[in-house]
This record gives C-alpha cells, structure tokens and sequence, in this order.
C-alpha cells in the first residue's frame, strides 16, 4: 500500500551540474581592486586597503597629496590617523628622498601632539639620517631639540636647538627654542639675544616677549623686563580682542545663514579650517606646542 504523502512529496531538480570554470567557494577575502585616483584617500574604509603595498604599486601613490591628507588630519586634531597616513607617505615615497624626509618630520610632529615623544625622537632622527643640510633639516633640528627636552634630555635638546640655528639662521622658530633652553640653563644674555633674533625674523608673538622679559629679568635689567612684559600683554590683549571680534562675525554670519531659508532649503554659512601647506614647508604649524610652558615646537 503506498502512502498518499508519497504522492504529494514534491521531486527537486537535480540540477545541470557547474561549469568547468567554476571557482570554489573561500571564505579569504577577495583582493582590493582600488584606484588611488578614484577614492578619496581621507576615507577610513578604504585608505588602509588602497595603501597596502600588497595591493598598490608604490608609483601609483602620490606621495604629495598624501601628506596633504595627513596634515588635514593634524588640523582637526587626529593624530593618530596622521601618524599612519606619514608613515605611508615616507614609506611611498623614493627612498632618502626629500619627500620622504618631509614625511619622517611631520610623522615627528603628529607623535609629539599625542605627547609620543619617543616615537617622535625616532622619526625626527631618521629624517636627519636621509639628509641633515637639506630645506627641511633645521625643522627637524628644532623639533627633535623640543621632543628631547620633553623627554627628559636637556642637554642633547640644546645641542639640537644649536644645531637648528645653525642649518637656518633665518628660522625664527629655532632661534625661540634655543632661547628657552638657554633660560633654563642659566643664560639668560644669550638667551636675550636669540630671543632678540626670533623678533627681528617676525616671530613676534606675546610667548615671545613673555619669555624674553623673563630672560631680561633673570639678568637683571628689571626696567627693559618690566616694558617687554608690558607689550606682551597688550599683543595678547589684541589678539583676544581679534578673537573676539572673529567669533561675533561668524555668529552673525550663522544667523544670515538661518534666516536664508527658502522653500525647505538652508544655506549654510560654512567656515572651513585647514592647513595650508607650500611646497617646500613641513609641520611648523601643525607641530606647535599647546602648552603654556616649555619651548614651542615646529
């Protein structure tokens, strides 16, 4: 007797079988395919797959935008992805190139924000390791001098700071740092006097004037102290009333904005901030200092 679920039991095909091309199945995951030119290397999804040297031929990087990448990171504060993106930069870039050495300075700055002055000393030294006469040498100089003073090594600090304003005699930055060193040390004349030079190059922030009143006081010429403190503070009075004045001009810009409105539309009033780099600059902005005290590095 046969079971009537027999008959309704449904009957599957069994199928034409698989091509002779047919590939199997595998859980690795499939190679990246990517074009650099065509994805936007500020991606997170991407950049890490695009830049992989198992993937990407080291000539279809371009190196300059890269780093143009990795200061936009610095400008709005993300380090850590700035530490990778140059140092993928010096690591696509032509060996001991300039571009390769520009990499290694900012790789330094971005570690000496996240306060990886270690890591920061090592970057700044292999960048002097490719070339140390080059445009980019006494940045590197001036950096390393502050990252060794952060770390703990006043002494090789000032020999660097030394040696930055010898590279560059016209770098303003430098001859600040070697000033500060020398205050600490006890110089204080010759602390004035590289202070003196960071003014007459245009370095003529309040810090400055801050810290060369201290030197003047430390050598006794308590009058001049007194009258640099005292312009020291009028820069910086200046300078919160400019920013104050900034501030009030993009709220109103802000309300022009809202009251744009038309049909379900906005119009945004955008105020973009990012780094500028020129050809031939490295991190002098990005790498600054935002603590009050110790020397400013750039």
């Amino acid at each position: 007797m046969t079971d009537e679920r027999d008959d309704d039991r449904h009957e599957f095909s069994a199928g034409q079988g698989v091509d002779a091309d047919y590939e199997e199945f595998t859980l690795d995951p499939e190679e990246i395919d990517a074009d650099p030119n065509t994805v936007d290397p500020v991606d997170s999804r991407v950049l890490t797959d695009i830049l992989d040297r198992r993937n990407v031929e080291s000539d279809a990087i371009d190196v300059e935008r890269l780093m143009d990448v990795g200061l936009s990171y610095m400008g709005i504060n993300r380090f850590e992805e700035a530490t990778e993106t140059f140092e993928r930069a010096a690591h696509f870039a032509e060996e001991d190139s300039l571009e390769a050495q520009e990499a290694w300075v900012n790789k330094g700055a971005a570690h000496a924000e996240l306060e990886e002055y270690d890591e920061a000393i090592g970057a700044y030294e292999e960048a002097l390791r490719i070339d140390d006469s080059s445009e980019h040498a006494a940045t590197a100089e001036t950096n390393l001098a502050y990252a060794l003073w952060e770390f703990g090594r006043s002494e090789q600090a000032l020999e660097h700071a030394e040696r930055a304003v010898e590279t560059d005699p016209r770098f303003a930055e430098a001859w600040y740092n070697r000033g500060f060193m020398l205050v600490e040390r006890g110089l204080a004349e010759d602390a004035v006097t590289c202070f003196d030079n960071a003014i007459r190059l245009g370095y003529r922030s309040a810090g400055v004037l801050e810290e060369k009143a201290r030197a003047l006081e430390e050598a006794g010429e308590h009058e001049q102290a007194e009258e640099v403190a005292e312009r020291a503070d009028e820069i910086r009075r200046e300078a919160e009333g400019q920013m104050v004045e900034e501030q009030t001009g993009q709220a109103a810009r802000r309300t022009v904005a809202r009251a744009g409105r038309r049909g379900g539309r906005r119009q945004a009033a955008a105020s973009g901030r990012g780094v500028k780099r020129e050809r031939g600059e490295t991190d002098r902005g990005p790498a600054r200092s935002s603590k009050g005290e110790g020397p400013e590095g750039f």
